[in-house]
């Protein structure tokens, strides 16, 4: 569960693509309707018949305003349900009107190699496709430099919380190195928002890349742990988010019942000591510098 809200929109697609997942981040005073648009042989059948096309559309546009135009930085992206990872298209930054509503990519990937199933993007006749959309202002044209990462390796941390009994609202680790970037983990052990009284909440904050570089999104996929001390019965989930910005937090606000962790009986809390674990592999970084829109 994230802490931090941003519009999202999801769109299902029940024929040859099933699922399409479209998140949105609109800083705009109305409401944005989106759309892909797939031709699954190709949108020129002369020239395209070989590959995909994909394209991002405007959808509902009744209640916009007179003359409008928006200014929008966008990635399109295939999963890969094998290897858990993403094809992905480099971030392009464009304008959408009235006259050209939609933006795209005539040959985004050939039939061939997508339909082989050893590549993993299609799957028991079922593949993934997503986008992720930024509304942007007229000033601040932007695009986008998508480098993957090596995630086989992951980070390890770990820490030995005293006193938990004694713990104010929420316990702060100290920030850490992990893939080029820094993080911090917050416990809440009495629960945070509606969970409060019922579960601890942990959340791992994202504060930014090692060199200070501006207008990052960090994809990692992390696990957090609450270890059992007494039996091999630990208490953990893992998930695979983008942090958008430093200071953004992914977390789990219902991440295990507080009468379970007190129970000395279940082995979490020894010696009133509290073994909390993480482990984080940044996947993919999206590095943001200024670009001119393209009309």
């Amino acid at each position: 569960m994230k802490k931090n809200k941003n519009i999202k929109k999801q769109v299902e697609y029940y024929c040859f693509y099933h699922v399409v997942i479209l998140c949105c981040y609109n800083f705009l005073p109305f409401h944005l309707y989106w759309k892909l648009i797939i031709y699954p042989n190709g949108e020129d059948k002369e020239k395209d018949s070989d590959y995909i096309s994909i394209y991002l559309a405007m959808g509902d546009t009744s209640s916009m305003p007179a003359n409008w135009e928006v200014n929008v930085v966008f990635s399109i992206f295939l999963y890969n349900q094998i290897h858990d990872n993403y094809l992905y298209s480099l971030g392009i930054t464009r304008r959408f009107l009235g006259v050209k509503s939609e933006w795209g990519f005539s040959k985004f990937i050939s039939k061939k190699f997508l339909t082989d199933p050893s590549n993993g993007y299609l799957v028991k006749d079922s593949c993934v496709f997503g986008a992720e959309i930024y509304v942007v202002k007229k000033e601040a044209f932007t695009t986008e430099c998508l480098s993957l990462k090596n995630f086989e390796i992951p980070y390890k941390r770990d820490w030995m919380i005293p006193n938990f009994s004694k713990l104010g609202h929420v316990w702060d680790s100290e920030q850490f190195s992990a893939g080029g970037h820094k993080w911090a983990v917050q416990l809440y052990p009495k629960g945070e928002g509606d969970a409060s009284g019922r579960h601890v909440s942990v959340y791992l904050s994202y504060y930014g890349s090692n060199t200070g570089t501006p207008s990052e999104r960090v994809q990692a996929r992390r696990t957090i742990c609450i270890k059992n001390q007494l039996h091999d019965k630990h208490h953990k989930y893992t998930s695979t988010v983008w942090y958008v910005g430093s200071k953004d937090d992914w977390g789990w606000r219902t991440f295990m019942e507080i009468e379970t962790i007190n129970d000395p009986k279940k082995g979490f809390i020894v010696n009133d000591s509290c073994h909390l674990e993480v482990e984080i592999s940044v996947k993919a970084v999206v590095q943001v510098s200024p670009l001119p829109i393209q009309k």
